[in-house]
């Protein structure tokens, strides 16, 4: 375990912000994780994981801790189902691919998502129908400040829609040291109805598809839509999908009767808010480096010397003018510090 000083958060945020933290460890152990926290008071220290779902938009004058804690290890297991164990450093899509190299079901439709398995239940990440909620049996913890350690069973979470109770109640409280999951070995449930997916397995001829076809059928609608962040910095979605009254999806029918919208509850939907931003005609504009990608919009994105301020600056011109426009308040998805 070292303690560096000065260092650039550029390689650890899939944005590819360059700002510095005062102070950079890299934790491989629950023990130098232990031994930190004792060091340093929970306030003196900034928790980064994949930095998959954070926009940076100024230096971290605290000691960053990059959780980077491998392993993957069955639980327990019968003939139907594994409880599989995946340590918080583990990279979520490499992780998916591991499940699917062994035959284990349920989480293909979560591919190629980036970032780490230890961030993954803070936003109940989600795709196609599918959420982290669906899958996980619980997560372990460490108490950032008491250092005692807690498990989390799914009901315990409060998850919602990109939300849970560790960005609630438990905010900042908490490390994810682990992540495990209740996967099925056979007689897999599917779920091929969300999106274009039941489109690309048609294009590809496969009527009976397995875990696997799930799986490169996303893959390769996630690759046709959305930016590599090895070649074009971003975070993935960087707002929600706003969830609004039906009252306010029939005022968008009269000017946009193809509005795509799914049916939340007998009151409610959920509009895309990709888009929403592409009805304002902002899918590919720029303004310097700071972009919305011309696929997806979505995504913003660093098209090679952005500011986090300036990402930042152009996410609260594209809320003003969907607002404007459709009268509908975006909120962000990703975390910005």
């Amino acid at each position: 375990m070292e303690l560096n000083k000065d260092v650039s958060l550029k390689p650890y945020n899939t944005f590819g912000i360059d700002v510095n933290a005062y102070q950079f460890i890299s934790i491989e152990s629950e023990e130098e994780l232990i031994e930190i926290l004792r060091r340093f008071y929970a306030s003196e220290l900034f928790v980064l994981g994949g930095g998959s779902n954070m926009l940076l938009t100024q230096d971290i004058n605290k000691t960053v801790l990059h959780i980077n804690l491998k392993g993957i290890e069955i639980v327990e297991e019968d003939d139907h189902h594994v409880l599989l164990k995946a340590n918080a450093g583990e990279n979520w899509h490499d992780f998916v691919l591991y499940c699917l190299e062994k035959g284990y079901g349920g989480l293909e439709n979560l591919s190629l998502i980036p970032g780490n398995v230890g961030t993954s239940p803070i936003q109940n990440i989600g795709a196609y129908g599918v959420e982290l909620k669906d899958t996980m049996s619980y997560c372990e913890t460490i108490n950032r400040q008491t250092l005692n350690k807690k498990r989390f069973y799914t009901k315990d979470c409060r998850f919602g829609y990109r939300d849970s109770v560790f960005k609630t109640k438990f905010k900042n409280q908490y490390i994810i040291t682990s992540v495990v999951f209740k996967l099925t070995k056979k007689d897999h449930i599917l779920h091929i109805d969300y999106g274009s997916i039941q489109n690309e397995l048609e294009s590809k001829k496969i009527s009976s598809p397995t875990i696997q076809d799930v799986s490169r059928a996303i893959i390769a609608i996630r690759q046709s839509k959305l930016p590599d962040p090895n070649q074009i910095g971003n975070s993935g979605s960087f707002f929600k999908n706003p969830i609004v009254a039906f009252s306010i999806l029939e005022n968008i029918q009269k000017s946009f009767p193809d509005v795509p919208f799914y049916k939340i509850d007998e009151s409610s939907v959920k509009i895309p808010a990709g888009w929403l931003i592409e009805k304002t005609g902002l899918k590919g504009y720029r303004k310097g480096d700071a972009g919305v990608h011309s696929k997806q919009a979505l995504v913003l994105v660093n098209h090679g010397n952005a500011s986090g301020k300036e990402v930042h600056e152009l996410s609260e011109h594209v809320k003003k003018e969907v607002e404007k426009k459709f009268k509908i308040k975006l909120e962000t998805e990703v975390n910005i510090f």
